[in-house]
């Protein structure tokens, strides 16, 4: 529904007292399982695969901030634990239609050495079952016997050597482990590098974000998590077993699919006085759950926190008098309106809330929205009408968002008006616009929720966007290609939050919708439109080149299945003070004009392993575009030693080798120009 910029779900940070102990899609987020880490879910991903359209992956990440350093005993899935995935696609059905479980064990396969890895033996090496229902619950069928879980990424002596694992490299674990099911899913468990980005110590800095200093920093970069992927077809996830082939467009209701991830511990832990671990005995409870990005990390009070991990989603409308009022007056809008704290904020500043958009509409805090026009004629025909949905988006007074924010956590974006682009409505948001996106799903609450006949967007696409929604809805609106009124397959309607994948920057969006982007998409323009001229006004503008200062993952991601990052390294140096991570992603630029939006061009990327180095080192570094590149070593006063690349390059991914071993030990420093322009400089420590 409201989301045809969708950008939203909506708040992520909860920047002062009240919510949130730690901020980062759903890491540490409950007092309780903050307690858990091998429990506490972390971020949930569900996108239809660009490499392969006729399937959808889904991702779970699990265990937050892993030290790539956490020897001897590191962060593994845990034993005496169900991780489990949760489809609905069935609005006609209660609960869950599909289900995914997971359970884990350990080995320890020389329990004589300290080492984790020691001539071919693993310690505490992990393995899986996976079972499948697909009659919600009722019936499981095992799929996947003794799945194998790589080892923690140690270090190239434990992985690649002969007193190793004799392995090539890590990237070869990760492909022997992933695995067909019986079924026909495939299915990788394994550590990886945490995709999420954030600066999280800006974030909580009274809302630094992006940083007064202008050195934002990935507060989650290189540090790893515990991942769960499936790649299932879509024709086993459509409820009635349909291949996407036959969807009647892309915004057919028929293929919209609701997911979310949980974790589970049973009622009684016995702690075995041997010394070799745990027991379970009793019920199974649920301890950690999460669908939407953020919605218990920013959204729910503290107070709340441990109580919403324990329900379900289909739980959630059945407690709207306990939780309906943290999306309908959210925390956050507090900070982003001067009626209130946005003084205090200054960070906040260009996400200014509408408080009398046309005129009349106001959407701050204990405003009335568009309470106002409850039950009146204008309504008929539209998704606020008391004959479809005004009960649950028009509640009551006092609660602006509930037509906006709350409907994106707890139905999805329905194809009726108001929720189409502004488009053709003749400067009426109540009336038929642009069908934009559909992926409407009520019978449940907190999901990811994904249209999976909406086509992907290519990844090396010069209109790829990590503003998914958000820079879908500007094009439609701003780009003559897409002015028609009939339904359009506009690039990055697959993006968040119409589903998830990995590249969408769910901070920012969050923080924009928060700032009532997708009000202003749908036809209820900033307080500063002047009737008559063009909506894309000064307050429109600041939200949309808003940024957090941090715009993408720390290393790009793997262009096939499983697509999350290989995990860091113990041996690995975590680059500090590196604003935006080096590089751009298709951010909207501040020239913002009347006639349209253009897309800034992205960075080269790149990065040095080992470092330190002691004989060889290696260099990889990505380009999105072809450009002339040049990469060279030289001395801390400047001075280049030598030069390792210098050539025309296209797009792509590369790795150059270099010999270190010349070099006297001390700190160097390598510089990477891209069409002569200095782009990244890495700091190299010869050992």
């Amino acid at each position: 529904m409201k989301r045809k910029i969708s950008a939203a779900i909506l708040l992520m940070v909860m920047l002062v007292n009240t919510t949130a102990p730690a901020f980062a899609s759903s890491h540490r987020e409950a007092p309780l399982i903050a307690n858990d880490p091998l429990a506490d879910n972390t971020d949930v991903y569900a996108f239809r695969s660009p490499d392969d359209p006729n399937k959808i992956t889904i991702i779970a990440n699990y265990v937050p901030g892993q030290l790539p350093q956490g020897g001897p005993n590191y962060y593994q899935f845990g034993e005496n634990i169900r991780y489990e995935i949760h489809i609905d696609n069935n609005i006609a059905t209660k609960g869950d239609d599909i289900i995914y479980r997971f359970t884990f064990k350990k080995t320890n396969e020389d329990p004589s050495t300290f080492f984790n890895i020691r001539l071919g033996k693993q310690n505490l090496k992990t393995t899986y079952d996976m079972e499948r229902s697909i009659n919600g619950g009722r019936s499981f069928q095992k799929v996947v016997d003794g799945g194998i879980v790589p080892p923690p990424n140690i270090g190239p002596r434990s992985i690649s050597s002969p007193v190793g694992l004799n392995a090539p490299d890590y990237n070869t674990l990760i492909n022997k482990a992933i695995t067909t099911s019986r079924t026909g899913e495939k299915v990788f468990c394994g550590p990886a590098d945490d995709p999420f980005f954030v600066d999280l110590g800006g974030i909580f800095d009274l809302g630094d974000a992006p940083r007064a200093s202008g050195q934002s920093t990935d507060g989650l970069k290189c540090l790893n998590v515990s991942t769960i992927a499936l790649q299932v077809d879509i024709s086993t996830l459509q409820k009635d077993r349909k291949p996407v082939s036959q969807c009647t467009s892309i915004l057919d209701p028929n293929y919209v699919i609701g997911v979310w991830a949980s974790a589970s511990r049973q009622k009684i832990t016995i702690l075995k006085e041997d010394g070799k671990g745990t027991s379970g005995f009793g019920p199974w409870v649920q301890v950690s759950r999460l669908g939407m990005p953020l919605t218990n990390e920013a959204v729910i009070p503290i107070g709340y926190k441990d109580y919403w991990n324990s329900l379900t989603p289909y739980e959630d409308l059945s407690k709207l008098s306990t939780f309906g009022k943290f999306f309908y007056n959210p925390e956050l809008a507090l900070y982003m309106d001067d009626t209130y704290f946005g003084g205090a904020i200054p960070a906040l500043k260009p996400l200014r809330i509408q408080r009398n958009s046309l005129g009349a509409y106001g959407f701050g805090n204990n405003q009335n929205g568009l309470y106002g026009l409850k039950g009146n004629a204008a309504l008929n025909g539209t998704a606020l009408s008391e004959s479809a949905f005004g009960g649950l988006l028009l509640p009551a007074a006092n609660s602006p968002r509930s037509v906006d924010l709350w409907p994106i956590f707890h139905t999805g974006v329905p194809n009726l008006a108001p929720y189409q682009l502004a488009t053709g409505k003749g400067g009426n948001p109540l009336a038929v616009g642009k069908p934009f996106i559909n992926n409407f799903l009520p019978n449940g609450g907190d999901m990811l929720r994904l249209n999976m006949a909406v086509p992907p967007t290519q990844r090396n696409s010069s209109q790829f966007s990590s503003l998914g929604l958000v820079q879908a809805a500007v094009l439609g609106l701003t780009d003559p290609a897409y002015s028609s009124t009939a339904i359009q397959n506009i690039p990055n309607m697959d993006g968040f939050p119409n589903g998830r994948r990995l590249e969408d920057d769910v901070t920012r969006i969050e923080l924009q919708a928060v700032g009532g982007v997708v009000l202003a998409a749908i036809g209820l323009w900033y307080d500063d439109y002047i009737p008559g001229s063009s909506p894309v006004t000064p307050n429109l503008v600041n939200v949309l080149t808003y940024s957090t200062g941090i715009e993408a993952n720390d290393v790009p991601f793997k262009s096939s299945f499983p697509y999350v990052q290989a995990p860091f390294a113990g041996t690995y140096v975590c680059p500090c003070n590196t604003a935006n991570n080096g590089r751009s992603n298709n951010t909207i630029r501040s020239t913002v004009n009347t006639g349209g939006l253009s897309l800034a061009t992205p960075e080269i990327f790149a990065k040095v392993s080992p470092n330190p180095v002691v004989d060889n080192g290696t260099i990889t570094y990505h380009l999105d575009n072809a450009a002339a590149i040049n990469i060279s070593l030289m001395t801390a006063d400047g001075q280049t030693i030598k030069t390792l690349v210098n050539k025309n390059v296209k797009a792509g991914t590369y790795t150059e080798k270099w010999n270190g071993g010349q070099l006297t030990k001390g700190v160097y420093f390598i510089k990477i120009t891209k069409d002569g322009e200095v782009k990244q400089t890495l700091k190299v420590v010869k050992g």
